[in-house]
């Protein structure tokens, strides 16, 4: 397992200085050989120019939040963070790593829910690259390999999990917004261990039913919610009732018996519980007629 090891390299600028001034006095000393005659010289001369002009090529720029992985015959010598002109040599290769934190949103993955059901569903992925070597060394393509194991990390995910929660406590894709990213991204964070990235944060970006199920599973979410409305009615309606009740035998303002109190509860029931207004009907006669 290849490690990150970072290198210094020498001033870009410095040995800018020395080049030239090299470069320069081998150009005076070129002439002055020619104007001697000396062949020997010359060609000797002439090869130290060559060498010193190859040096130029040791010149390497390095942006802020950038890195350059140096290799020499294929063996990893470092890398080199700091921002700069710097001189290493000229033999070397050098392969620049972005340090910047990058995002990418994956497709809209269609796949089944824990409990079967297709859905659609697409993340964003916020990361960066915090080892170099292993990003270079460890995988082929470090960005290929971040999109390709995100998106697998999203597809085990929404098979893990339902799309809507059926039991008070369970957790959700659509509910538990929260928890579910910060699975994915201790998931995505761990298969992207080996290429040296560091996951930053995980969201899920789009979840909807399939097209084929979109509509029976709306009107399932509608009754859902019409019982779970009928059920807050009806407790409200129950806890009146018994407070009138409560009240008027208190108060004595009227004396009913099991039977008329049947019939008032189930009239107060029918007019706070129903979805209409209710039709009053005056009753002419006594209470008993």
């Amino acid at each position: 397992m290849l490690r990150e090891k970072e290198i210094k390299g020498i001033s870009g600028w410095l040995m800018l200085l020395v080049l030239l001034v090299l470069l320069a006095g081998g150009i005076y000393l070129v002439i002055s050989a020619i104007r001697e005659g000396d062949a020997a010289r010359i060609v000797l001369l002439l090869v130290i120019e060559v060498v010193l002009f190859t040096c130029f090529f040791g010149l390497t720029v390095v942006n802020p939040n950038e890195a350059r992985v140096i290799q020499l015959f294929g063996r990893y010598k470092g890398s080199l963070k700091e921002q700069g002109l710097w001189w290493v040599n000229p033999l070397t290769s050098r392969r620049k790593v972005s340090l910047r934190v990058r995002n990418f949103e994956s497709s809209k993955l269609k796949v089944n829910d824990h409990d079967g059901n297709p859905i659609e569903i697409a993340a964003v992925v916020v990361w960066r690259v915090v080892e170099t070597a292993e990003a270079i060394f460890h995988v082929d393509d470090y960005e290929h390999f971040v999109h390709v194991q995100s998106e697998a990390a999203v597809r085990n995910l929404a098979t893990s999990y339902p799309y809507d929660a059926h039991v008070d406590g369970q957790m959700s894709l659509r509910m538990s917004a929260g928890e579910i990213a910060h699975k994915l991204r201790d998931e995505i964070q761990e298969r992207l261990a080996q290429a040296g990235v560091e996951v930053i944060e995980a969201r899920i970006s789009h979840l909807a039913y399939a097209q084929e199920i979109a509509s029976a599973m709306l009107r399932r979410q509608q009754a859902s919610a019409v019982i779970a409305a009928r059920q807050k009615i009806v407790e409200g309606a129950v806890s009146m009732v018994e407070m009138a009740l409560e009240q008027l035998n208190a108060r004595q303002v009227v004396k009913l018996d099991e039977e008329r109190k049947a019939a008032m509860v189930s009239n107060l029931l029918v007019v706070l519980c129903s979805d209409r207004d209710a039709q009053p009907v005056v009753n002419t006669g006594t209470l008993y007629q």
